[in-house]
């Protein structure tokens, strides 16, 4: 029987961030039959799904003679420019089609102010301005989360990092996570979870 104070986070597994998607994550679609034989193992599942403005200030298009996966500065630090992607209403920020949505208690969407990009299920990047997830699973009684989905080394390890500094056991199914792993950012972000005392698992 699923414990009631352990929550699954499943981090977006979108059509953009599948293969053949705007910013495909190799291999993201090979974690998906795993995602969900675990939900039922979890009093408490909730999704995540970035739900940009096609004028978002992340997307290099709207930043004119910048390539993308360039880094600039933004007031909340170092912003990496990605391809435009899961754009509001599009085909590509829909959860992949084999994704069982229908056991969710949850969906958050994030991403959705155009000024500041949104990796952690958490908080936006100024590591300040909250989703409100944390309010729900505390509202739930849950203790403990669980992370899956993509990328890795960028939205998982975001929600990752804010679970443990929020005081919850954090825990990173590795093998149900695929990574985008840009100049190295896997290795990092694995370190500095483990660090911040995140267990990883297989």
């Amino acid at each position: 029987m699923a414990r009631t104070d352990e929550a699954l986070i499943v981090i977006d597994v979108q059509n953009d961030f599948c293969p053949g998607g705007a910013l495909a994550v190799a291999e993201g679609d090979e974690i998906i039959s795993r995602i969900n034989g675990l939900m039922s193992d979890f009093a408490t599942v909730v999704l995540t799904q970035d739900w940009h403005p096609a004028d978002h200030a992340s997307f290099a298009a709207n930043h004119p003679g910048v390539a993308p996966f360039s880094v600039i500065d933004m007031p909340y630090g170092p912003q990496v420019l990605w391809p435009t992607h899961c754009v509001q209403g599009t085909s590509g920020a829909e959860f992949h089609r084999d994704l069982h949505t229908d056991p969710a208690h949850l969906i958050v969407r994030k991403g959705f102010r155009p000024w500041i990009d949104s990796y952690s299920a958490f908080f936006e990047n100024d590591r300040t301005t909250p989703t409100g997830l944390e309010g729900y699973l505390r509202n739930r009684g849950v203790t403990a989360v669980t992370f899956v989905g993509l990328a890795t080394d960028y939205c998982v390890a975001y929600s990752a990092l804010d679970a443990a500094r929020l005081g919850f056991g954090a825990t990173v199914l590795d093998g149900a996570c695929r990574a985008i792993d840009l100049n190295g950012s896997l290795a990092v972000a694995r370190d500095q979870m483990r660090a911040a005392g995140v267990v990883l698992e297989a």
